[in-house]
């Protein structure tokens, strides 16, 4: 029996009634009110061995006070203690920016008060400094902000007193530069911290106050700083109810668009594809399935001269070995019986433009002789013809073979091979470029709700713990067809679950290191036992982390869907579907 309630929280308040607060302050907050540092520490993630360290979808890195101290002193020797604090003070700003928007997408229902009361959590959690908030209080409709916190052990303020002794002014630039950036992000209108006290000028610890932008008057540098009068400098309007991704997140993936990513592999990637675009050089992609060959190809094309001209791509394993030379180099009248006209073959529909030979390892032997003759000549002769017939084409190939190994096996010609291998593009998997996963996900998302008309609110801890760290052998057309799935599966107003992604036959890997709320690093609940290397299947992680629970719980179904973070009726459903008895 569920007790009854003689008050409801500001969040509850907030979303029965649909709309986000437009009017707040920190009083009106329990003191357990979510998100909560045990809600937070679940969204840091250590992928010990994997080189990166995730909060939810944001790749983290972990560096020595000491250092970022010495840098300080470095850039305050060069070039002043002005210029250094406006350096400092925009680099805050944005990690505040970034981690406001990290609250949106990880609780997207959560109202503006309890978004704006997370992010001492989150300055805290970084390591950076202690925040206790004092008070603060906000109006949307007047516009006006104030908030009052306090800072212990600022790492900013030991580092400067370690390199230059008391300070006559306040030295914490960095971290007030950071609730400016937070609180600007998600109140949608300036807001600008500054110390009153300054543990770098001898106070027992800091004071910081913010106020909209407006009531600091007109002698305020921050805004400088901060990028708030720069020409086409990009705005960060109120957060909207139900949103799902970040409109400043760069589109990746899908035709006709440009290719975008952050990984370092990708931007190789992409150098080499702009080096050889303004050229009329022959280029092979090589890659996996999946890996967006097509796409790169397309891109090239739209980066070459040739962009007003058409771009025909084509799947040679998709043509029958008997139709080869015809669906190539086309069909003269009265080459078969019952043919009344001519048919173009590719290279003709090409011409002035690409063409893109997909899979270009699955022609036959002797269709690669001709297809040679073709690309060295630039003249092709339509079936049942009796002239060649010039066409002006530009050749880009891919395989997800190794065409050198083909050649030494005797199933490639190995002057076609050369032909062909010009100018080389290998196109490097998704698991080896895990820092576009996230991109990739927020794009996907977006467009499959869109597509779909669903409403869904992003990913849980463990979905996105699982999507960075799965091995996608399918690569992009793998994550894509995964969140589609998780789009159509998840309730409607909800988020992405693990269950909504993966069918159970996919060999899941070992998940990730989090941090507890005792702050040490332990095993995620779907993470493989100690000693076990060989991954499982889903199904079996799903009955591992369902028994688990209801262990925890002692029978309790309701108390385990509380801990996993789903519904009763969901976890009933997936009780009876997998065959477990409760108790």
């Amino acid at each position: 029996m569920q007790k009854s309630r003689s008050r409801i929280s500001l969040a509850e308040a907030s979303r029965r009634a649909a709309k986000i607060m437009a009017r707040g302050a920190s009083s009106e907050l329990e003191n357990s009110a979510a998100p909560t540092f045990e809600d937070l520490t679940e969204a840091l993630h250590f992928a010990l061995g994997d080189g990166r360290i995730w909060l939810n979808d944001q790749r983290m890195v972990l560096m020595q006070s000491q250092v970022l101290g010495r840098l300080r002193a470095e850039i305050i020797d060069a070039f002043g203690m002005e210029v250094a604090r406006a350096i400092f003070m925009r680099v805050g700003y944005m990690q505040g920016v970034r981690d406001a928007e990290l609250i949106q997408k990880r609780f997207p229902q959560e109202d503006l008060t309890h978004a704006l009361a997370a992010g001492p959590r989150v300055h805290t959690l970084e390591g950076f400094v202690k925040v206790t908030t004092k008070h603060f209080e906000f109006d949307g409709n007047k516009g006006t902000y104030f908030g009052e916190f306090y800072w212990d052990d600022s790492s900013e303020a030991a580092e400067h007193l370690s390199s230059y002794g008391v300070s006559t002014d306040p030295v914490c630039w960095m971290q007030t530069g950071y609730p400016s950036g937070y609180t600007t992000k998600l109140f949608g209108k300036p807001v600008i911290f500054r110390e009153t006290e300054c543990a770098g000028m001898g106070a027992k610890r800091c004071v910081v106050v913010g106020q909209n932008a407006d009531a600091w008057g007109k002698d305020a540098p921050e805004r400088a700083y901060f990028g708030l009068e720069w020409k086409g400098r990009r705005s960060y309007p109120a957060r909207k109810a139900g949103s799902a991704a970040g409109k400043d997140m760069p589109i990746v993936a899908g035709r006709g668009e440009t290719v975008v990513g952050v990984s370092a592999a990708i931007v190789r990637t992409r150098h080499l594809l702009e080096k050889v675009a303004a050229t009329e050089a022959t280029v092979l992609f090589t890659g996996e399935s999946g890996v967006g060959k097509e796409l790169f190809s397309n891109q090239l094309h739209k980066l070459s001269r040739r962009a007003d001209g058409p771009f025909v791509a084509i799947n040679c394993a998709a043509i029958p070995e008997n139709l080869v030379e015809s669906e190539l180099f086309g069909v003269d009248k009265g080459a078969f019986t019952g043919a009344t006209a001519s048919r173009p073959g590719y290279f003709e529909r090409a011409s002035g433009g690409t063409l893109f030979l997909d899979e270009i390892s699955s022609l036959a032997y002797s269709a690669q002789g001709k297809l040679l003759r073709a690309l060295q000549e630039r003249l092709v002769e339509r079936v049942g013809g009796s002239k060649s017939i010039p066409v002006d084409v530009r050749i880009a190939a891919a395989s997800n073979v190794d065409l050198a190994t083909e050649v030494a096996a005797g199933r490639f010609r190995q002057d076609l091979y050369y032909r062909l291998c010009v100018f080389p593009i290998a196109i490097p998997p998704l698991r080896e470029r895990r820092d576009d996963i996230p991109l990739l996900m927020a794009h996907f998302l977006k467009a499959y709700c869109e597509r779909h008309g669903r409403v869904v609110l992003g990913f849980t801890r463990q979905a996105t713990d699982a999507l960075l760290k799965y091995d996608y052998p399918g690569n992009i057309r793998e994550l894509q067809n995964l969140v589609e799935r998780g789009v159509v599966y998840a309730d409607e107003g909800g988020q992405i679950d693990l269950v909504h992604l993966f069918s159970g036959s996919e060999l899941l890997p070992s998940f990730s290191v989090a941090l507890t709320s005792e702050g040490r690093l332990g095993r995620t609940p779907l993470q493989e036992e100690a000693g076990q290397a060989k991954p499982r299947s889903f199904e079996e992680m799903e009955r591992q982390a369902y028994s688990d629970a209801l262990a925890g719980a002692n029978g309790n179904v309701a108390e385990a869907a509380r801990f996993l973070q789903i519904t009763r009726a969901q976890l009933d459903y997936r009780l009876r579907k997998l065959g477990i008895k409760p108790g």
